[in-house]
């Protein structure tokens, strides 16, 4: 059969890779004058994103590597539902309220069915409008005595930088605990030394980011308890709980951290974190309607209806509200304690594995915390290598384990840590471990060529 020239060079641009589009560089940082075909398009971006990290492999991120497929379906379901939009998607809006009265539920409110909350695009805008209520609150304080609100304050732990960006964009004092010796946490003789009459409130991390350890919120609000007492100083607590909020309740019921303490006003969780939600949602939850100034409320009349706003955010995607939906109904709290639960074995072992191996010394081990784990270098000895070393070499087989220094005071500790996520299972662990092995007789043997610094090593994700 013969083929006329015309006919051979459009079988020829077929091949994406032989097309037209692809013969030369696509425009990078001007906008392309002319269209492109967009099977074209999509290989070009395909293959840009290749040169990413395999997210599975990434052990330094909180956040979740993989779904069930029925999420992939109801978030594909979901693409081009605005979640501001509640009168156009009432049944998705209802989808997020219902998620606000089960987390209430499940933090011990004591009216759960008549909480206020709200989802947000993750836990640090959470955070945020926890903190926006607190101040509000303190304002309405001050202001019924008499008093000035110039000099307001906030009581941390070490924490992650979204409590700093809340303090400085609110021009408010942060006093945040520094980490001293063998103390890298929150403690209740450290918050008693920083609160005063101008303080908003004490923010304890229920899973620190730096060492995975939760901080002691009931002993921490006991010792505010005893302050009222003794002083008449009333100051209420927000509970950042980005990781321990969706681990602590179905693995460690009996923690008490929740609204079960009355000076608890407030709570924010990452759903896609241990919640296992896909990227993008977050919660906060007040333990009652009392605790949301009705100053941070926005009744906005847009399309047709009347919607109440407290958000920072306006439009967002609807998909990962409904995928965490579908999580609470798959999982329910016996499913959530399965997951988490195996992630704690699953660290527990690398725990113990890794410690074994010589060079290494574990500051947190999997127990009082969240699914991980932290270690350093044992002190006094030349190792002939340092943990950023040996997070550059894993690289090489994939492995993100981030190597960071601690913050104040302790910017001399070099820490490495691993999260356990859902996706990580005994097996993944056993592989990471012969390459832990492989990684330490590669630098005995040859050294580093050039020994990295905090600056030049792996970065350090949230």
């Amino acid at each position: 059969m013969l083929h006329n020239k015309n006919t051979i060079r459009g079988a020829i641009e077929d091949d994406v890779f032989a097309s037209t589009d692809l013969s030369v560089p696509m425009p990078k940082y001007r906008f392309p004058t002319d269209e492109h075909v967009a099977r074209h398009v999509y290989q070009v971006v395909h293959d840009e994103l290749m040169l990413d990290g395999n997210s599975r492999q990434n052990l330094a991120t909180f956040c979740q590597t993989w779904v069930e497929p029925e999420i992939d379906e109801l978030m594909a379901l979901s693409v081009d539902k605005n979640m501001i939009d509640k009168d156009e998607y009432p049944q998705t809006a209802e989808l997020e309220a219902r998620c606000v009265h089960m987390l209430a539920d499940l933090w011990n409110s004591p009216e759960s069915a008549d909480t206020m909350g709200t989802s947000t695009t993750g836990s640090s805008e959470a955070a945020m409008l926890g903190g926006m209520a607190l101040l509000w609150k303190w304002r309405e304080r001050r202001r019924a005595e008499g008093k000035s609100t110039d000099r307001p304050n906030l009581v941390t732990g070490p924490v992650q930088i979204c409590w700093h960006k809340f303090t400085r964009y609110w021009d408010i004092e942060h006093r945040e605990i520094p980490m001293e010796g063998d103390r890298l946490l929150m403690n209740p003789e450290e918050v008693l030394k920083r609160v005063d009459e101008n303080t908003i409130g004490v923010v304890p991390t229920l899973g620190v980011t730096f060492t995975c350890q939760y901080e002691p919120v009931a002993d921490v609000a006991a010792a505010l308890d005893k302050l009222q007492e003794d002083t008449g100083l009333d100051v209420p607590m927000h509970v950042d709980g980005a990781s321990g909020g969706f681990i602590a309740p179905f693995v460690e019921p009996d923690l008490i951290w929740d609204f079960r303490l009355p000076r608890v006003k407030s709570i924010n969780a990452s759903g896609h974190k241990f919640g296992l939600a896909p990227l993008g949602v977050g919660w906060v939850v007040w333990r009652d309607a009392e605790e949301l100034p009705d100053d941070l409320v926005f009744h906005v009349n847009y399309l047709g209806g009347d919607m109440a706003v407290f958000a920072l955010n306006f439009s967002r995607p609807g998909g990962q509200i409904v995928a965490q939906y579908y999580n609470f109904l798959r999982l329910g709290r016996e499913g959530y304690r399965k997951v988490h639960q195996a992630g704690y074995e699953t660290a527990r072992y690398l725990a113990d594995e890794i410690a074994q191996m010589g060079p290494f010394e574990m500051i947190y081990d999997g127990r009082g915390g969240i699914p991980g784990l932290t270690w350093k270098l044992k002190e006094g000895i030349d190792h002939g290598f340092n943990l950023f070393d040996l997070a550059d070499r894993l690289r090489t087989r994939g492995w993100q384990v981030p190597a960071y220094t601690l913050p104040p005071d302790r910017e001399d500790l070099a820490i490495q840590r691993i999260l356990v996520r859902h996706d990580f299972s005994r097996d993944m662990a056993s592989l990471l471990l012969d390459d832990y092995r492989r990684s330490l007789a590669v630098l005995d043997k040859h050294g580093p060529k050039e020994s990295l610094t905090a600056e030049e090593g792996t970065s350090f994700h949230h």
